[in-house]
């Protein structure tokens, strides 16, 4: 029997990997276990696109700045490292969908566009008439046969119509993945929507009866949940439970292969000319890097081709009146069918209250998406004006910011297209047979929300355990 200590090797600090390391650390000492932890991130931070910009008393996302409430692991993380109490609900209110030049206020009821209220839907005035008809054929459309993936697109335009799809449902789908509804996949991202026509046939119908039924008459709390000092906050605080695993920072895993010695262990090549040893390993790395990685194996072959959207948000300050036209909501979508560049706003001072100083209002838009992507490459001022103009179409802003802070997030928004989950299936288990105990985890996978994140982190981090105390045991 080998002497040599077992080692577990998480690639990648975002969310996913400090979720994996985190988990492996407190099961390690939970349960008396003796292994090494390593955790190895290419640039010089953790938290990948978690970033916060303190600045004049703003607190700025530059990446995500909220998770949803309902999904629970990520609260859950912050009450086991004792941050739970820095958590804060969005301020609810009004948000509009932009068609054309026009703000029309989200139909009431509706879940991801999809009309769970009749009277709401029929009196606005986001849809024609002949759009609205058109909506009303899904409670008598038969449901979709077999299970075979498809698009988003295809699902809720044969279910609702096209003036639904491309005003309401399109720019809320989009906002969260940054991607062609046409060609992203149903079952990837909300399956939950096929399962409730399955069972109801009606798709209207079958989310009306699976709402919560209405609450008494108490102020409603806000969907989505931060951290009054920031998302990175967390992540920092995370760093610091990390006692007792050894973190390396800037430097790339370039490669992998098994030791001649055994073909159990592994061996990580360094950019840096060092090597890591590793019973097992979990790459949380985007599928564009892991497939970079294994491309001498020949393995996650198929994410090479996987698309990944360019984004970039746009945060800007003004004194409050500089805002002329002050809209009471909290901030709006664009339809694809408006001449605007901007895809989303934010009006972060009313959303998160707590992150603007009184007398300032905090503006956070979003460029770029599936098909529109060069908008990111423009230099920071050519961005800024485009923004402003857009803006200032909507909202009557009398001057310029007093600052701006544009963040490109290249190829940062995975697209998950028909066929995905079967391609990851396969994929997964190819990488199962040629090398156990090495797993893959993160948004480019399977979720793209920070809970889904440490799901994936936490679920590959108990995978990983397994393998090295109950599987090979360095014989």
């Amino acid at each position: 029997m080998s002497a040599v200590k077992q080692k577990i090797v998480v690639v990648g600090g975002g969310i996913t990997g400090l979720a994996a390391a985190y988990r492996i650390q407190k099961e390690r000492k939970l349960h008396d276990l003796d292994f090494e932890v390593t955790l190895v991130e290419s640039s010089h931070r953790l938290g990948g696109k978690i970033q916060t910009v303190e600045k004049d008393g703003f607190i700025i996302e530059k990446g995500p700045d909220s998770y949803l409430a309902r999904k629970k692991s990520m609260s859950r993380l912050a009450e086991e490292i004792g941050f739970a109490d820095r958590l804060v609900n969005n301020a609810t209110g009004q948000s509009f969908v932009l068609v054309n030049d026009t703000l029309h206020p989200m139909p009431g009821g509706s879940v991801m566009g999809i009309p769970t209220q009749v009277g709401s839907f029929l009196k606005t005035d986001l849809f024609s008439l002949t759009g609205k008809v058109r909506a009303a054929a899904d409670f008598v459309m038969p449901k979709s046969q077999g299970k075979s993936d498809q698009s988003l697109g295809a699902f809720f335009r044969r279910r609702l119509g096209n003036e639904v799809v491309e005003n309401l449902i399109e720019p809320l789908l989009s906002g969260i993945y940054a991607g062609d509804i046409d060609r992203l996949s149903l079952m990837a991202t909300f399956p939950q929507f096929y399962q409730v026509e399955q069972e109801h046939r009606s798709l209207i119908l079958g989310m009306k009866k699976n709402a919560p039924p209405p609450a008494a008459k108490v102020k409603k709390k806000g969907l989505f949940l931060t951290f009054t000092s920031g998302l990175q906050s967390f992540v920092d605080k995370l760093e610091e439970e990390l006692i007792s695993t050894t973190v390396i920072k800037g430097v790339k895993v370039e490669t992998i292969e098994k030791e001649d010695s055994s073909p159990h262990r592994y061996k990580l090549l360094l950019n840096n000319g060092e090597t890591l040893d590793a019973d097992s390993i979990i790459f949380t790395v985007p599928h564009i890097v892991a497939s970079g990685i294994f491309q001498k194996n020949n393995l996650l072959t198929s994410f090479k081709s996987m698309p990944a959207t360019s984004v970039a948000t746009v945060a800007m300050a003004f004194p409050s009146e500089a805002i002329r036209k002050d809209i009471e909501g909290t901030g709006f979508v664009v339809s694809r069918n408006s001449d605007y560049t901007i895809t989303a706003c934010t009006w972060t001072h009313k959303k998160w209250p707590h992150s603007t100083p009184e007398g300032k209002v905090l503006l956070r838009c979003y460029v770029g998406r599936a098909g529109d992507e060069a908008v990111v490459d423009l230099a920071d001022n050519q961005i800024e004006s485009i923004v402003l103009d857009d803006l200032k179409k909507i909202m009557d802003i009398s001057e310029k910011p007093e600052f701006t802070i544009v963040t490109r997030w290249k190829q940062a928004m995975p697209q998950y297209t028909v066929g995905h989950k079967e391609r990851l299936k396969e994929e997964k288990e190819k990488l199962e047979n040629a090398f156990p105990g090495v797993f893959i985890a993160g948004s480019s996978f399977e979720g793209l929300g920070l809970p889904d994140c440490v799901d994936q982190g936490e679920s590959a981090a108990h995978q990983s355990i397994a393998y090295v105390t109950e599987g090979h045991k360095g014989f």
